[in-house]
């Protein structure tokens, strides 16, 4: 089977995953504003996304490229500072048009949050919230930042990407 990276980041983490993990299977990579990034010509897709303000930024993505996704195999990463849980599939599948998430295998990395990056409006608006936060480990990531990328948390990608390839292969 023949496949393909799509992804769409806002600060770099979502970016160096796809980078990485293309470097690893040897799938071509593409950014979603890239006008040659057509899912069509691929039998399945690695989908990448951030996660900004409980919202996956490939969403409207997604949705515009529905008919071309809904044929294919597909895998989805979601960069973000939440970790796996069940409130992070909440918003991945609330981010995605219906029942799409359902069709897609997911994956969740671990992302970066660098204030130097965020606008000041950002940057006061996680202050704010932080406030809000019950948590204080939570807390103190929205004040100061965090840094979770972790090269190794693509080897469950790695293998699921393999499989497809070896199917390619025995087919």
């Amino acid at each position: 089977m023949k496949g393909a990276i799509f992804f769409s980041g806002k600060y770099g983490s979502t970016e160096q995953y796809a980078k990485w993990i293309g470097e690893a299977t040897g799938l071509p990579i593409f950014d979603i504003k890239d006008t040659h990034a057509d899912p069509s010509k691929y039998d399945f897709l690695l989908l990448g996304s951030s996660v900004l303000y409980f919202k996956l930024t490939i969403r409207k993505w997604a949705k515009a490229n529905l008919s071309k996704l809904n044929s294919r195999s597909k895998i989805l990463f979601s960069v973000s500072g939440a970790g796996a849980s069940a409130k992070l599939n909440r918003w991945v599948e609330d981010s995605l048009p219906p029942g799409l998430f359902s069709q897609i295998e997911h994956v969740a990395l671990p992302g970066r949050l660098d204030h130097s990056k965020l606008s000041w409006w950002l940057r006061n608006i996680l202050w704010i919230g932080s406030l809000l936060n019950p948590d204080p480990q939570a807390r103190k990531e929205e004040r100061r930042g965090f840094d979770y990328m972790d090269k190794t948390s693509i080897e469950p990608l790695i293998k699921m990407i393999q499989r497809y390839q070896t199917t390619q292969a025995t087919s």
